[in-house]
């Protein structure tokens, strides 16, 4: 059977499931939940891959799940990924009362795309004409938040990083895939394979300890929450050094500012990021902000924690891999409709420095990413063009031999090996 055949087959069983593939998505979004805490969206990932037949395991890096469908013929393994996780946004009217998560950023179309791949895998046969094999990924905790639970985490020993997709590097579950694809929802009517760059972050815990005492006799205290004002102050103060080319971003929450209105704060929480383009750039603006947030400790005698993570690091474009996924982009919708991509901030970007990567972006969103008023709107475009993209993505890889996922990670140049990875990066010193 001609590649093209293999791909026409695939796509029919794509739109044969069209709605069980959107009905998925949109139960996903009626039940939102954040990192490392995706419990119910990690059983309905295993209820789809039951259902199917694959055989997989779960309690990966706490919640994900990867199955797997083989080909006849085991040369080369590529990974189709999705994200497990949601944002909280509490306005958003899809949000969880209790936790306020709401899928504000597709990770319930994610999902159900790598399940429409595992579905039209299945209900095509198409893998037994393949000579390789694709894991089927559901990952959890993309979004880098909620530091202070998931530093517990890294203190209880659970994981080492924010990132779900840096948990399953640590964990060795990319040390036999050959080349990863992915997609994401995007606004508009258009698509694209992504692209280079993106910004890369160090995540900051800040705590700033003063000393309670009456309202009524601030002397006998010391203000924590003055300490971080001052601090705060002193961060928007050094703003204008930070160069534009770097791209510098301070985005700071307090997420605790006092107990009770009439005793002095004893104890302050902020949390941040602290973005940029380049490595360099980003600890230099650590370091000064470090500075900063410490000022304001010494401006009243408070005392000062501040605890920095590692981030996320920066895309690393391959562009033989794009061409394919870019190619079947055109034949879906159309050279009109395909667009320029570019690199943005997440845990894709560190598999990029050890495997081929591409992490697409297809259309049929509407309002604002992170914000309440975020929608699909355009199903067939965000769901199932999506879908039918790493169907055939898969089947171009693996097809003949998997000559081409064999020669695109023959070619690539890793930035890290995983070894060095997990010391450079998850170990990096940058206080």
């Amino acid at each position: 059977m001609t590649i093209e055949q293999l791909k026409q087959r695939a796509c029919e069983a794509v739109d044969k499931n069209r709605e069980k593939i959107i009905s998925i998505g949109k139960s996903i979004l009626r039940e939102p939940e954040m990192g490392y805490k995706e419990f119910k969206t990690a059983q309905k990932v295993k209820e789809v891959f039951d259902e199917l037949g694959y055989s997989y395991v779960d309690q990966q890096a706490i919640t994900g799940v990867i199955a797997t469908a083989s080909g006849k013929e085991h040369k080369a393994k590529i990974a189709v990924m999705g994200e497990l996780d949601a944002v909280m946004v509490p306005n958003h009217p899809f949000a969880d009362k209790v936790t306020n998560a709401a899928h504000a950023c597709g990770h319930n179309v994610q999902i159900a795309t790598m399940l429409g791949t595992a579905i039209a895998l299945k209900e095509s046969g198409v893998m037994e004409e393949l000579d390789g094999d694709v894991a089927l990924m559901a990952v959890p905790s993309e979004e880098g938040v909620e530091l202070e639970y998931r530093n517990g985490l890294i203190k209880e020993g659970k994981i080492s990083f924010l990132g779900g997709k840096q948990e399953f590097i640590k964990l060795g579950l990319f040390d036999d895939i050959d080349a990863m694809i992915m997609q994401h929802t995007t606004k508009g009517d258009t698509v694209n394979a992504g692209g280079p760059g993106g910004m890369g972050f160090i995540a900051k815990l800040v705590r700033y300890i003063g000393k309670e005492s009456h309202g009524a006799a601030p002397d006998q205290g010391i203000n924590a929450l003055t300490a971080a004002r001052i601090g705060l102050g002193a961060v928007d103060a050094i703003r204008d050094t930070f160069r534009d080319e770097d791209g510098i971003r301070w985005h700071p929450i307090i997420t605790k500012g006092g107990d009770l209105v009439n005793v002095v704060p004893g104890e302050v929480k902020i949390e941040s990021f602290v973005r940029g383009y380049s490595l360099e750039a980003i600890k230099d603006a650590n370091f000064k902000i470090n500075r900063a947030l410490k000022a304001g400790a010494d401006a009243v005698g408070a005392q000062i924690e501040i605890n920095d993570l590692p981030g996320y690091t920066f895309f690393h474009e391959d562009l033989a891999l794009k061409q394919v996924v870019e190619d079947n982009f055109i034949q879906l919708v159309g050279k009109d409709h395909v667009g320029v991509g570019k690199g943005l901030t997440t845990d894709a970007n560190d598999v990029s420095y050890l495997i081929p990567t591409v992490h697409a972006y297809a259309g049929g969103a509407v309002g604002t990413g992170h914000g309440a008023d975020y929608a699909v709107e355009n199903e067939e475009l965000a769901y199932i063009v999506a879908t039918k993209m790493l169907v055939m993505t898969s089947i171009d890889l693996l097809y003949d031999g998997a000559k081409k996922a064999i020669e695109i990670k023959k070619n690539f140049k890793p930035v890290y090996t995983k070894e060095e990875y997990l010391r450079e990066w998850g170990g990096l010193e940058i206080k």
